[in-house]
């Protein structure tokens, strides 16, 4: 194998899997593994990932993205919370990945989506109703939608990088 083709190929495995790794942090992971395959036929001149596979990927990544944003609300939404609740989970989750991110780096990323997801959900409910049981259950079921999401989208993106690397090697 030539220089060229294998640092290609190095530089293309190791995006899959940051693609992959983006994931856990609730990034858009399967796009980046989408945008890496497509690149990578590209430059390759579709003789391994040939058209076919790319919209089968560009279909499991739509289906990954959403089904995690589905997964998300409907955790919330489960335990009753209201519209409000849903999007300060939202909101709650992308400032606690701010906020922890500089304090444990990737783990904090981690962590503060789940806790900043959980406290956007249980103050936006305990605003709206002033009790303390409804608000705690709205915030595990966003905690719940969440990791729900996650792994959902984590098996997808695992298909993808499955489907990928076969059509690489076979």
């Amino acid at each position: 194998m030539p220089l060229f083709e294998a640092t290609v190929l190095t530089i293309f495995v190791i995006i899959l899997f940051i693609g992959l790794f983006s994931i856990i942090f609730g990034l858009p992971g399967t796009f980046l593994i989408l945008g890496d395959v497509i690149i990578y036929s590209w430059i390759t001149g579709f003789e391994k990932i040939g058209f076919k596979i790319i919209i089968a990927l560009v279909f499991i990544s739509l289906l990954a993205e959403t089904i995690d944003f589905l997964l998300g609300i409907a955790g919330t939404r489960r335990y009753g919370s209201s519209k409000k609740s849903v999007a300060l989970s939202i909101i709650g989750g992308i400032i606690g990945a701010i906020l922890m991110t500089p304090i444990l780096f990737g783990l904090g990323a981690v962590i503060g989506v789940f806790l900043g997801g959980f406290a956007g959900a249980f103050l936006g409910e305990y605003l709206e109703q002033k009790k303390l049981k409804p608000a705690v259950r709205a915030g595990w079921g966003s905690l719940l939608g969440r990791i729900a999401g996650i792994l959902a989208k984590g098996s997808l993106a695992i298909v993808m990088v499955v489907i990928a690397m076969s059509a690489i090697y076979s």
